[in-house]
């Protein structure tokens, strides 16, 4: 695969896990000075990682939430508890479980603060 196919499987592959509008937002905040990372993740982490077979696209959602809560990186944790309920299929039970699941290996003190995060998205988009 050469680097357009990599970055072309990148974005399909994206889209299909965040959703055409937080891609479309992303790219409306493409600057001179982040555009070469944006290529890089998109080649990389999309269109190499998460295109490769051996995971289920649910599985990549369930480890990538657990790292984002042990990682302490909100920003991201945020993003991807929306995608997995807005384009993954996940239901807030699936997220209260991968939270519970990580309190054990990443501490009480980072799966209260990753519950507060996730209360909050599931919320703002209206579920239960």
């Amino acid at each position: 695969m050469d680097e357009s196919e990599r970055r072309n499987s990148g974005d399909a592959k994206r889209r299909k896990v965040l959703g055409d509008a937080w891609v479309d937002k992303s790219a409306a905040n493409k600057t001179a000075f982040n555009t070469d990372f944006l290529d890089l993740i998109t080649r990389y982490a999309w269109g190499e990682i998460w295109t490769r077979p051996h995971f289920d696209e649910r599985t990549r959602r369930v480890l990538v939430i657990g790292t984002m809560m042990a990682l302490g990186q909100w920003d991201e944790f945020r993003m991807h508890v929306r995608a997995a309920l807005t384009e993954g299929g996940f239901t807030p039970d699936d997220i209260k479980e991968i939270l519970l699941q990580q309190a054990i290996y990443c501490g009480v003190p980072a799966a209260n603060h990753a519950t507060k995060e996730a209360a909050s998205v599931i919320q703002e988009l209206g579920l239960k």
